[in-house]
C-alpha cells in the first residue's frame, strides 16, 4: 500500500514539492554558512519526494546550535516551503481520495518548518531505534 500512495504522491505532489526544496538548497548552496541549510533542504526534500513509509523523528544531541540554525531556516526558506505543504494539502484534501496525500502534506509542515536536529528515519524500523520508547 505504501508503494500505491507513494507512486499517488509522486505524480500529484511530491514532485513538485521535492523540486520546492532543491531550488531552497541551490540558492541556500551559493554561500557557505548557507551550505548547511542547503543540505537539509535536500534531505527533506527527498522526504518529500517519498514519504511513505519514512517519517522524522529529533536527532539525540541536537542543542543549541540546531536550535539557532532552525531559527535562521525558518526566516531564509521554511515558512514559504511550509505554505507550499499548506496549500497542496488544502488542495488535495477536497477529494476523497487525496485525502490521505493531504494529511502526508501536512506531516511534512514541521519538518519544513524546522529541519535542524531531524533525521528521516523509515517506519519499518524498530521503535527503539526510531527513538520511541
Amino acid at each position: 500500500m505504501k508503494a500505491i500512495l507513494n507512486v499517488i504522491w509522486l505524480v500529484f505532489s511530491g514532485f513538485w514539492l521535492a523540486c520546492a526544496y532543491m531550488l531552497a538548497g541551490l540558492i541556500l548552496c551559493v554561500t557557505v554558512i548557507g551550505i548547511p541549510f542547503g543540505i537539509a533542504s535536500f534531505r527533506i526534500g527527498l522526504f518529500a519526494l517519498w514519504p511513505f513509509g519514512r517519517e522524522a523523528v529529533r536527532r539525540p544531541g541536537a542543542g543549541a546550535p540546531s536550535c539557532v540554525g532552525n531559527v535562521l531556516w525558518l526566516l531564509l526558506a521554511g515558512w514559504w516551503l511550509a505554505l507550499s505543504h499548506v496549500v497542496t494539502g488544502v488542495i488535495l484534501c477536497v477529494t476523497i481520495i487525496g485525502i490521505p496525500l493531504g494529511l502526508a502534506n501536512f506531516k511534512l509542515i514541521p519538518i519544513s518548518l524546522t529541519p535542524l536536529g531531524h533525521e528521516i528515519v523509515s517506519t519499518s524500523r524498530p521503535f527503539a531505534a526510531r527513538g520511541d520508547w
